[in-house]
C-alpha cells in the first residue's frame, strides 16, 4: 500500500469507539497472547502487530474488523482482507482474479452468486423488529461478534426486558443501528450478519430489502 503501514494501523485504531477497540483487542486473543494485548493503548497495539504480523498487520485487522461490523473502516482505508490474494499472485486457472467472499465491494455473495444493489436507506422499526423475531439463542454472540456490541450492554437490554427475548433481539439491533447511525443501512447489516450463525430466513428478509 500506498500509506504508510503503522500510520494507517493507528488511524484506524483511533477510528474506533472504545468498546469496539475493546472488543478488537478480545478478539486478537487467539492470534496473539492476552497478556500484551488487552491493556495496550492504540500506540502500543500498533507496535504489537507490526512485530507479531510484519508486512501483513493491516491484513489481520481488516479480518477483526470484519467481524466486528466495521466494514466502512476497511473500505475507508482500503485494507486488504485476509481472503484477498494480492496483486503479484497469479489469478484462478480461468484468468479471473478471486473476489473477496461477502465482501459488498467485490460484487459477489458467497457461493459466487451476483451481489444485489447497495441499499443506503435505514431499517424502520417495523423491519427491525422483523429480523429480531428470527434471531435465535444466539444473540449476544451475534452482538458481540458481529455487531460489535458491547457485552454489558447486551445484559443491560436483558434486565430491561426480563423473560422477552424477541425484544431482546429488537433492542440488540436498535442499539447497534444507534451506534452506527448513518452507517447502519441495510446492505451493512446484511453484511454483518451473513458471517455470523443466524436463521437464513433473515438474510432472505434483508436481501429482500436491498430491492426496495
Amino acid at each position: 500500500m500506498a500509506r504508510d503501514e503503522r500510520a494507517t494501523l493507528l488511524e484506524v485504531y483511533q477510528a474506533l469507539p472504545e468498546e469496539q477497540f475493546q472488543s478488537l483487542k478480545f478478539l486478537l486473543e487467539g492470534r496473539i497472547p492476552s497478556r500484551p494485548v488487552l491493556p495496550a493503548s492504540r500506540p502500543d497495539l500498533c507496535r504489537i502487530l507490526l512485530q507479531r504480523f510484519p508486512g501483513d498487520s493491516l491484513r489481520v485487522t481488516a479480518g477483526i474488523l470484519r467481524q466486528i461490523g466495521r466494514l466502512d473502516l476497511i473500505q475507508r482505508f482500503q485494507l486488504p482482507l485476509e481472503e484477498q490474494i494480492s496483486e503479484e499472485t497469479p489469478g484462478e486457472p480461468n484468468g479471473d482474479t478471486p473476489r473477496v467472499r461477502g465482501d459488498p465491494t467485490s460484487g459477489h455473495h458467497p457461493g459466487g452468486i451476483p451481489a444485489p444493489p447497495v441499499n443506503s436507506r435505514r431499517l424502520t422499526e417495523k423491519e427491525l423488529m422483523q429480523v429480531a423475531q428470527k434471531l435465535g439463542k444466539e444473540w449476544q454472540e451475534v452482538g458481540i461478534l458481529h455487531l460489535g456490541l458491547e457485552r454489558i450492554r447486551l445484559e443491560q437490554i436483558q434486565e430491561e426486558n426480563p423473560g422477552n427475548p424477541i425484544l431482546w433481539n429488537f433492542e440488540m439491533l436498535r442499539e447497534w443501528q444507534r451506534q452506527q447511525r448513518q452507517e447502519a443501512t441495510v446492505s451493512q447489516l446484511l453484511a454483518c450478519l451473513e458471517r455470523a450463525r443466524v436463521n437464513p430466513e433473515i438474510l432472505d428478509i434483508l436481501q429482500g430489502l436491498l430491492g426496495d
